[in-house]
């Protein structure tokens, strides 16, 4: 991306002058804090029907126009391009290597399809070699003591930030904001917006090779020194000296909770609404195992990944997982909408007429499907019957 002074300033570690001193620390109170809303702005309603798509710089802008006029044909109203992907971004960015400004140019094309635009981006990972020479202490430690960037969980990408770290806190609350400022942008949303899996789900161990019966050390994040001095000057438990009975302690696994809730709550979401943009994120039903409590986060809404066949499930269980969500969301007294996100991978098209329905009966808003370019000429055909004269 486009270097800035900014940016030099940053990547040279004295992100302190770059950066609002309001931001510049995570205190006890800040995290105590997370799970309370803030006042939204924004009063536009979302849309009911999304699709998430990953990019193709190949495609011509006439290449999208089509594409685009067949999304709205087939009852789609708002697209999710994915644009960040913890490397170089596809929008204008004054930190990160910009690849080409991609997202500036479809958004006309898009609006003029009659879609909305709502930017993807990845929250919490990081695999700018850049980055990562420059700010090694932002990465995520797991309670082996192992930093994430060194020994990422499962797969090479999985080099997640440390929650409990300003400067982190800054740098995803920046990335942002470079979305947001973006003026014709319709929402920003967020993706892995949590911790390493503690335990994955049932039918991607065996991909793996594991079992995971229990939390183990190597998986189980984050035991960052910020993390673990936090927590010990609240709780005067050192983390680290639970051992193996860490994952039941309740107050620690809480803390966790609440350290990826400041992010999004105290960073993330002011950043949207100062710019008045919508923010929604792509959650986890199994929230649990990703320390990710987003049934308290003040979002705009909810895009849980309902991908039932990584969790031996058939559909019917979309539905279920819906009203599970509903649940969860009005005991927090936090009635914000979700979106359904369905697999196209495992949901066949003369299924996916079904997967709406239940998703409906169990209270979705609407759905989000996973994504372009899984969607076949079949899927196409169910969607423009259900939704093709509805606009």
């Amino acid at each position: 991306m486009k270097k800035r002074t900014f940016i030099k300033t940053l990547v040279g570690g004295s992100l302190a002058m770059a950066t609002s001193n309001a931001w510049m620390s995570c205190t006890n109170e800040e995290t105590k804090s997370a799970t309370i809303p803030i006042a939204t702005q924004n009063k536009k309603e979302l849309p009911s029907r999304w699709i998430w798509m990953r990019p193709d710089l190949n495609k011509t802008m006439d290449d999208w126009k089509l594409q685009f006029e067949q999304m709205k044909n087939a009852g789609i109203q708002a697209i999710l391009p994915q644009v960040y992907a913890s490397r170089d971004t596809l929008f204008d960015h004054p930190l990160l290597t910009v690849k080409e400004p991609w997202l500036e140019k479809i958004i006309p094309v898009a609006h003029a399809a009659g879609l909305e635009v709502h930017a993807w981006m990845w929250t919490m990972p990081l695999n700018d070699p850049k980055m990562i020479e420059a700010h090694p202490d932002w990465f995520s430690v797991n309670r082996n003591g192992q930093p994430s960037h060194t020994h990422p969980a499962y797969v090479d990408y999985y080099k997640f930030l440390d929650p409990c770290h300003p400067e982190v806190q800054e740098f995803v609350a920046g990335n942002v904001e470079a979305l947001a400022k973006i003026e014709d942008l319709d929402g920003v949303h967020l993706d892995y917006v949590r911790q390493p899996d503690v335990i994955l789900a049932e039918a991607l161990q065996p991909k793996y090779d594991i079992v995971q019966d229990k939390e183990y050390p190597e998986y189980d994040y984050p035991y960052s020194e910020r993390c673990r001095a936090q927590f010990k000057a609240e709780h005067g438990i050192d983390p680290m000296d639970l051992g193996d009975d860490a994952p039941a302690h309740e107050a620690w696994r809480q803390f966790r909770y609440d350290a990826v809730s400041n992010v999004v709550n105290n960073f993330c979401v002011p950043m949207a609404r100062k710019y008045d943009k919508k923010i929604t994120a792509a959650v986890f039903p199994n929230w649990e195992s990703v320390r990710q409590q987003w049934h308290r986060w003040d979002l705009d809404g909810f895009l849980p990944m309902l991908y039932q066949g990584f969790y031996n499930e058939d559909i019917p269980w979309i539905g279920e997982e819906v009203a599970k969500a509903k649940e969860r969301l009005k005991k927090a007294d936090n009635p914000k909408p979700v979106y359904s996100g369905l697999f196209m991978p495992h949901v066949p098209a003369e299924e996916l007429e079904k997967a709406i329905r239940v998703s409906e009966e169990g209270g979705a808003s609407g759905w989000s499907i996973f994504d372009l370019g899984s969607v076949s000429e079949e899927h196409w055909e169910v969607l423009k019957r259900i939704y093709g004269s509805k606009g």
